[in-house]
């Protein structure tokens, strides 16, 4: 079988996972899964333990990429940075180190300051077709409100925000889709303009620092007022091009797949009409059901056993949130999407332990304000009947429909 056959199997995986994931359930301990090359860990009680116990299974290959890349893309990537580890692939005090500066730039009073400016952002993007009864969500409002709220945070001038989401796209792009090397080269450059944007943000910052979280991570990642040497320019280019990739892929998967399973039963969307105070359940259903991380990878540091699989070390373990969110262990009627289910909030959506995810308050009141804001100004929003339904993107990172076209 060639890489290609191997990438397409995956690829349907990838597109609807939970068959896989309601067998793997299922099964006597773990199920080795050949389309990963890993041990699938598709329990909920069995991905919370991997993920409490990091010195056992560690995350320096939590994003391993699908795709070989090109001789010639190889040679592109060299002049740009990294890589290096970050937050998500790090473990013990190097993890905490790259967290620290993350929490704090994420604290509660730091995400409230951030609202007025999304719900501002949102409407306008909302002003440019609201007017016409008909658009494609997610190119025309799931795929930009995230990008111009992380760039905020990070302290990026709102004119550099396109760049930057679009070489954001083109890094996860180029390491997990399969494309041809013209394909890879060009990519690549994109990412290498990416690093080059975010290199001058990070210098800048440590000539004039400001109140933003580059500013924050140039203090934390390089403590002094030296110059910074290449190295450490490298760390921080590389730690603020996952912040905004994060920051930005994850939310904008998330707001276009809860508009998806919301319209999709028109009876839910009129429960949330009529009572918006629904809002922060729906988004919790949303997130549990069907969340942008299916998974991460993980591997082992020393001989462990989970689940009763004996697994030596350097197994490579593929810890399916997505399937942990439907464990029939923990949820009734798992399966089924309902915006009224109690109790949805302890999910796995956001991860858990060391490594969940510190912008998942961020993440949520985006996708609040994004209900509150089409239930109010478009009550009548529907999925677009002319148009099939919208195929999801073949991708465990960032699950989300490749369109999303509406009505009303």
């Amino acid at each position: 079988m060639t890489w290609h056959d191997d990438q397409a199997r995956r690829d349907e995986l990838y597109r609807d996972p939970y068959p896989l994931y309601d067998r793997a359930r299922r099964a006597e301990g773990l199920t080795y899964v050949p389309e990963f090359d890993a041990w699938l860990v598709a329990r909920d009680r069995d991905v919370r333990e991997v993920l409490l116990r990091a010195e056992d299974f560690s995350s320096a290959n939590a994003l391993l990429p699908d795709v070989p890349l090109s001789e010639a893309a190889l040679g592109v990537l060299p002049r740009g940075f990294g890589p290096r580890p970050t937050v998500v692939s790090s473990d013990g005090a190097a993890h905490r180190r790259h967290r620290a500066p993350l929490n704090r730039g994420l604290s509660a009073g730091r995400v409230a300051a951030l609202i007025p400016y999304a719900r501002t952002c949102a409407n306008e993007l909302v002003d440019r077709f609201a007017a016409d009864g008909s658009a494609e969500l997610v190119s025309a409002y799931a795929r930009q409100l995230p990008g111009m709220v992380v760039g905020r945070l990070i302290g990026l001038d709102p004119a550099d925000v396109p760049a930057a989401v679009h070489g954001g796209y083109r890094a996860e792009e180029l390491l997990f889709r399969p494309m041809s090397p013209e394909g890879q080269v060009a990519a690549a450059e994109d990412v290498v303009a990416l690093q080059h944007l975010l290199d001058g943000y990070v210098r800048d910052r440590r000539a004039h620092p400001r109140d933003d979280m580059c500013s924050a991570m140039v203090a934390a990642l390089a403590p002094g007022a030296d110059e910074l040497t290449l190295e450490q320019r490298h760390e921080l280019v590389t730690s603020l091009q996952n912040l905004l990739i994060a920051g930005f892929l994850t939310t904008s998967a998330l707001i276009a797949t809860m508009l998806l399973h919301l319209l999709a039963d028109p009876r839910q969307w009129r429960s949330l009409r009529a009572d918006p105070s629904l809002a922060p359940a729906a988004v919790e259903e949303a997130v549990r059901h069907d969340t942008a991380i299916q998974a991460f990878r993980r591997i082992t540091t020393r001989p462990v056993t989970l689940a009763g699989t004996e697994l030596p070390a350097g197994a490579a373990l593929l810890v399916a949130y997505g399937s942990g969110n439907r464990d029939e262990e923990r949820y009734e009627r798992p399966g089924e999407f309902d915006i009224t289910r109690p109790g949805n909030r302890q999910h796995l959506a956001f991860g858990y332990g060391t490594h969940g995810c510190p912008g998942s308050q961020l993440a949520r009141e985006q996708l609040r304000l994004t209900l509150d804001l089409f239930v109010r100004r478009m009550p009548d929003l529907r999925l677009d009947a002319d148009r099939p339904r919208p195929r999801m993107r073949p991708t465990l990172i960032h699950r989300s429909p490749q369109d999303l076209y509406v009505t009303w």
